[in-house]
């Protein structure tokens, strides 16, 4: 096999490949290694192309006779990306080696966020556990006969239980919604009156605070297709977080509108907005504000009963509904939320949205 029929193979390969002589210099590269490691690299030394130990140990060692090795790398530059690096032995006229770079950055990231998953489940489930389990051994000692604090105590475990018992369900809820973030719902929804329900639940709630949830609906509003029991729960989350966090007092507005393009899909929308007028987030926080158990305020959101997993089934609703979630908040006058939600199925892939686990 000639190298020009050998550059033809590797062209049509997905991943980055090196063609290597037995002196380490490349023979050529498909487009794919061209773009991760330059576009003149071909007639190079691999040393200074790809300078990475573990990647050249692993090309000498089958240069010098070796069938194959692997080694694990990460490339810094531009945005830091992880590599697995497959090198094989040929002898295929003036190729030596084939080196194969797989990027693993999704696979590991996932892992990461698994462990991460795991870490923090433990950790929001130990301070309420630990709780309970103090308050039962204080009830079985010394507090057996104060009837004040046994009262006191019951309270508290009261309070953590149904602290226990929200995070599950959060949990049990983003587990549902990933499970089935990639098939599109198919059902008519009139949004209008969606939100009127929701606004209608909740005014109750508003009142204890002083505060008025004012709806704006738009006129002759098409219906939209998706699931009416999730899109409930996205803006029953927002605009109950408005009252939690707006300023008691004051207004909670929640609007619906047309919109001309939703972004990154385009095409007709609607965009419902949720706005308080509250203490606001600061800059540093809204990437991540939809990020699995991110609190901003950590103190605050876990004295009002929050799981910090209600922004992270938002953003993953408001994906599977191939929308997008923007977020906007100035420091000492309030946050708004907009949902974009596309007017038919034609759509595109889901994706993460703006700002990235939850203040709530």
């Amino acid at each position: 096999m000639d190298i020009l029929t050998q550059t033809t193979l590797i062209d049509a390969l997905p991943d980055p490949v090196i063609l290597l002589d037995g002196d380490r210099k490349i023979v050529a590269a498909n487009p794919a290694g061209r773009r991760l490691l330059g576009g003149q690299i071909v007639g190079q030394d691999l040393l200074r192309v790809l300078r990475h130990p573990e990647a050249l140990s692993a090309v000498n060692a089958v240069l010098a006779g070796d069938v194959a090795q692997s080694a694990t790398i990460s490339l810094p530059a531009p945005m830091r990306r992880d590599f697995e690096v497959h090198v094989s032995a040929l002898s295929e006229g003036a190729v030596a080696a084939i080196l194969v770079l797989r990027d693993v950055t999704s696979l590991r990231g996932a892992e990461q966020m698994r462990a991460d998953f795991v870490a923090n489940v433990s950790h929001e489930l130990r301070s309420p556990l630990s709780s309970l389990v103090g308050f039962i051994e204080t009830l079985q000692g010394a507090a057996r006969d104060d009837a004040k604090a046994r009262d006191r105590f019951l309270s508290i475990m009261d309070q953590e239980a149904q602290r226990m018992t929200r995070l599950i369900d959060d949990l049990l809820s983003l587990s549902g919604v990933e499970a089935n973030e990639h098939i599109l719902p198919n059902e008519a929804i009139d949004l209008t009156a969606l939100l009127e329900r929701v606004a209608s639940t909740l005014s109750g709630r508003a009142l204890d605070r002083g505060m008025q949830i004012e709806f704006s609906p738009a006129e002759d509003l098409p219906r939209i297709t998706g699931d009416p029991d999730q899109l409930t729960e996205v803006f029953h989350n927002l605009v109950e977080n408005a009252i939690k966090y707006g300023r008691a007092g004051t207004p909670v507005r929640l609007s619906v509108d047309r919109t001309e393009r939703v972004p990154d899909i385009g095409g007709l929308g609607v965009v419902v907005t949720v706005r308080d007028e509250g203490d606001g987030i600061s800059p540093e926080h809204l990437p991540r504000l939809t990020e699995r158990f991110y609190r901003a305020d950590k103190g605050r959101s876990r004295g009002m009963g929050g799981t910090g997993l209600g922004l992270a089934i938002v953003k993953h609703i408001v994906n599977r509904h191939r929308g997008r979630l923007v977020i906007d908040s100035t420091r000492g006058v309030g946050s708004e939320f907009k949902v974009l939600l596309p007017l038919s199925g034609d759509t595109g892939d889901a994706s993460d949205t703006s700002g990235d686990a939850d203040r709530r």
